[in-house]
């Protein structure tokens, strides 16, 4: 049952930035992680943030360029700068009723129990 919605998605130009959204689920949840899918490879965390902490994690291959945050109507972004090709893909949002170790989160994707569709980036040269 899809209860997340990623939104944002497009093409963007190798080097240049854009900024994905996922809107919160009802009911109460205590962070998000975003992942990404490219073709042929398996889904991958890319960044997290547990609202408890108050504490962002990143994969080595995106830290310094992209950046995850959280607005006052619970919205989450993933704002992508300087985006590599190999930051193509499907990119999802998920998160748990529960609290969840992001950095746990990040290396086990599907794991969360709230999950949605995805919004599909492509990256042009």
């Amino acid at each position: 049952q899809v209860q997340l919605v990623a939104s944002g998605g497009g093409a963007v130009n190798l080097g240049g930035s854009l900024r994905l959204s996922c809107a919160p689920p009802e009911g109460h949840h205590t962070g998000m992680a975003w992942f990404r899918q490219s073709p042929g490879k398996e889904r991958e965390g890319v960044a997290c943030m547990d609202y408890g902490a108050g504490e962002t994690f990143y994969a080595e291959s995106v830290k310094g360029r992209f950046t995850i945050s959280r607005d006052d109507a619970d919205i989450t972004y993933l704002q992508m700068d300087d985006v590599k090709d190999e930051g193509a893909g499907v990119y999802y949002c998920e998160t748990d009723r529960v609290p969840f170790p992001c950095q746990i989160a990040l290396n086990s994707p599907r794991s969360l129990d709230v999950w949605g569709q995805g919004t599909q980036v492509t990256v042009s040269s």
